[in-house]
C-alpha cells in the first residue's frame, strides 16, 4: 500500500533550500539524520503530460487564492519569476528557491484530486 510521495529537489545550495522551505511551507518537519530536515507537504497529486522526450520534472505548490499567496510571499522576501499569468486552466507564477531552482505556485481552475 502506498502511503505518499517523496520528492527530491536536487540543489547547489541544498542548507538554503532546506532552510527557506521550512520558513515557506510552514509545515512539520522531521530530521532524517545529522540535521537533515524533510519537510511535509500538503496533500498531492500526480499529472503526466505529452513531452518530446521523457524525464523532466517539476513541482508547482498548489494555493486556493494566488494574488493572496503571492502577496504573502513577497511580505517574506520570496522573489517571484514573473508576473502571475493566466493558462486557462489555473493562474500560475513561479519562484526562484536560494539554491537557484524554480518552484512552480498555482491556483488550479481543473478539479484537484484532494481537497484544499
Amino acid at each position: 500500500m502506498i502511503k505518499g510521495a517523496h520528492v527530491i529537489l536536487y540543489s547547489s545550495d541544498a542548507d538554503a533550500d532546506r532552510a527557506f522551505l521550512l520558513d515557506l511551507l510552514d509545515r512539520p518537519s522531521v530530521d532524517a539524520g545529522g540535521g537533515w530536515r524533510i519537510v511535509q507537504l500538503p496533500p498531492a497529486e500526480v499529472a503526466v503530460h505529452p513531452a518530446e522526450s521523457s524525464g523532466a520534472v517539476e513541482l508547482y505548490l498548489v494555493c486556493d487564492d494566488v494574488d493572496a499567496t503571492v502577496a504573502e510571499w513577497t511580505a517574506k522576501g520570496v522573489r517571484f519569476e514573473a508576473p502571475v499569468s493566466d493558462e486557462g486552466w489555473g493562474r500560475v507564477t513561479t519562484i526562484r528557491l536560494p539554491g537557484g531552482g524554480r518552484l512552480g505556485l498555482y491556483e488550479a481552475r481543473h478539479p484537484l484530486a484532494f481537497e484544499l
